[in-house]
């Protein structure tokens, strides 16, 4: 049996990846899970007080090994092949939503729709058939949310 991380279950189909196409090691640096406060459909506060990285934002945001939005999002990316349509382009993210907004999608999306196949980037309790060097860890550290919440708030329209 092998073990697979399961990022989403919609219409009994899970949106998995085996252990060959999953990162050694968690994304997590260092960084705690970091309590944050919703309000409305938004965290309206930083996770970590300290502005994102749009670079740093835009390089996780295309990178398959580790935050793996491309397997739903198709976006403004003409070097990366293969990009998903089962979830909004983000081309006009930061256009369609606050940084707040973004803040929460990415951080815990079922908040604002239970159904929703888009993972929680930053939630541990609840998650189920984890790779078990997932268990206990956010998929993202406070600063890579941060750092990815800034790259899509530069994707006007």
């Amino acid at each position: 049996m092998s073990a697979r991380l399961c990022l989403a279950i919609t219409a009994g189909v899970c949106l998995s990846m085996t252990p060959q196409m999953a990162p050694a090691q968690p994304a997590l640096t260092g960084n705690a899970l970091q309590p944050f406060e919703v309000v409305g459909d938004a965290i309206p506060a930083s996770l970590t007080g300290v502005p994102g990285d749009a670079a740093r934002g835009r390089a996780l945001v295309a990178n398959r090994q580790t935050s793996l939005c491309l397997l739903c999002h198709t976006g403004p990316f003409p070097e990366e092949r293969f990009q998903g349509n089962l979830a909004p382009d983000l081309a006009g993210a930061g256009s369609r939503w606050s940084a707040g907004q973004l803040r929460l999608r990415l951080a815990d999306a079922k908040r604002l729709n239970p159904q929703t196949i888009m993972p929680a980037y930053h939630r541990i309790e609840g998650l189920t058939q984890l790779a078990p060097a997932w268990k206990g860890k956010p998929l993202m550290s406070a600063q890579e949310l941060e750092d990815v919440v800034a790259f899509l708030q530069t994707l006007k329209n």
